[in-house]
């Protein structure tokens, strides 16, 4: 992530590209108009989804979900979104307050320095930091992959992330049908928040199993086009060679009563720098390398359509002094 984003520095996602649109009538020229897309860097997710498969890590330790997370977040501090207030950040603590960034960017360096290597070596501070994010929805709690949120606004966007690398047969439904629970219970308590659903599926379900790859499609384009659900879907299939396949998320598993908070899930100090510096000496090249076989996918399921419709979503739903990098990175396009 720090190759992509030297100095904090992204790129902006918005390009224009030329539309031909033909005028009614006879003799009527025919118009170019500029449309306005928000091109993701998929360069960036394959060495992602490279690693957990170059490390043949296990579900357990939480590489494989945490890439499409990554990613996303990454996508949206493109966009312009302050980088601490997009979870999970790049770096360790993945959830981090704003209130708690701003206090360690106003500290003298000395203590700076300290607190910050406080809340590193912790996984989890209760009340401070996490390294997941759990959103009251109506009824309960529920573990939200990728979110932005502070005190002043509450949630402003809620996306949870599936992925899905065999069993498709088994567990392929099974997690669309967790997802029309989640987002009910979310909306109904956060209605202005932009809410999304990414799905990612090994292509060799289109081989193995295609009748239920059309019919996870259709699912899917249903799943978001219900007023009272998620404001945009989007389906990744992801293809890559040998080994054997990434774990696929195991669903819901997340600890209800340490969601609901009546269990002490809290953790000792712990030395995350081994693990830490594995990921970081990976020599790229050496990844496996992953393509995306979305020539599959409708375009209402392409990710480029999902980022655009969450950014523009949070946007559109808030006061125009809020946001302004993401406003001005999205105006340069907009004329």
């Amino acid at each position: 992530m720090a190759d992509a984003s030297p100095d904090a520095q992204y790129t902006n996602p918005w390009v224009s590209t030329d539309v031909d649109e033909s005028s009614s009538g006879a003799g009527q020229q025919r118009l170019r108009l500029d449309r306005l897309c928000f091109e993701p860097d998929f360069e960036v997710l394959r060495k992602l989804l490279g690693v957990p498969l170059f490390l043949g890590a296990e579900s357990q330790t939480g590489v494989p979900a945490l890439a499409l997370d990554i990613w996303i977040a990454y996508e949206l501090r493109r966009a312009g979104f302050d980088a601490d207030a997009v979870w999970p950040r790049a770096v360790h603590p993945r959830v981090l307050p704003a209130s708690i960034a701003n206090l360690l960017g106003s500290l003298p360096q000395k203590e700076r320095v300290a607190l910050d290597n406080r809340l590193k070596k912790r996984e989890a501070i209760s009340g401070a930091t996490a390294s997941s994010a759990s959103i009251l929805g109506k009824n309960y709690l529920k573990q939200v992959d990728v979110v932005m949120s502070n005190w002043i606004t509450g949630p402003e966007l809620l996306i949870s992330t599936k992925r899905m690398d065999s069993s498709f047969g088994k567990n392929a439904a099974n997690r669309v049908e967790e997802s029309y629970g989640d987002v009910k219970n979310l909306r109904l308590r956060h209605p202005m928040a932009a809410l999304g659903f990414f799905y990612g599926l090994r292509s060799t379900i289109f081989e193995e199993e295609p009748d239920k790859a059309e019919w996870l499609i259709d699912l899917l384009q249903k799943l978001g086009q219900e007023d009272d659900a998620y404001h945009s879907v989007a389906l990744l299939v992801i293809d890559y060679d040998g080994g054997k396949p990434a774990p696929d998320d195991p669903g819901d598993g997340e600890d209800a009563l340490a969601e609901a908070q009546l269990v002490d899930d809290s953790t000792e100090d712990i030395d995350e720098s081994a693990e830490l510096e594995v990921v970081q000496d990976l020599p790229l090249e050496s990844l496996p390398r992953v393509e995306f076989a979305q020539d599959r996918i409708p375009p209402s399921l392409q990710p480029s359509q999902f980022l655009a419709a969450m950014v523009n979503r949070v946007l559109d739903t808030t006061p125009i002094t809020l946001h302004k990098e993401a406003r001005r990175r999205r105006g340069l396009l907009h004329g």
